[in-house]
């Protein structure tokens, strides 16, 4: 399995970035609806279709990316493992943990939009608004600099 991995590293990369690409384009603008949702008021029209768009954002385009980063990047490992001794690998993985547990925060809040349990201002969603993109532009660097 290891040689027909090395075999098809590029195609397996290539998988990897696009859906990289796909799930942060989710996670930078799921905390945006998120910012006009907060705004709206409960039971409105405006209200009604943002949880449509967060509920479809989530389920078709941002977890299903993320699931796909995750088996394509597990595979990349599984093809090259001497990156599990690159330090520049270990900080990429723990910034890669935050990215999940920021994912898994943004899919608590759609529930609770989707409940009219929200309690967070759109100030707070634009704060968070920045979490995934600091930890994207972190990750990018490690990858691709490879600094230590």
């Amino acid at each position: 399995m290891t040689d027909f991995l090395a075999a098809h590293y590029p195609w397996i990369k290539a998988l990897h970035v696009i859906s990289v690409i796909a799930w942060m384009a989710g996670m930078l603008y799921l905390p945006r609806l998120y910012v006009y949702h907060a705004s709206a008021a409960r039971g409105s029209e405006t209200s009604e279709t943002l949880k449509v768009m967060e509920r479809r954002l989530l389920k078709a385009i941002v977890t299903p990316a993320m699931v796909a980063t995750l088996a394509f990047g597990l595979l990349m490992l599984w093809a090259n493992p001497g990156l599990l001794s690159d330090g520049w690998f270990h900080g990429k993985i723990l910034l890669l943990v935050g990215l999940f547990a920021l994912h898994g925060l943004f899919a608590r809040w759609r529930k609770d939009f989707a409940a009219d349990r929200n309690v967070r201002s759109a100030g707070f969603y634009r704060l968070i608004n920045e979490g995934p993109t600091l930890l994207m532009v972190g990750i990018v660097l490690l990858a691709v600099a490879k600094p230590f």
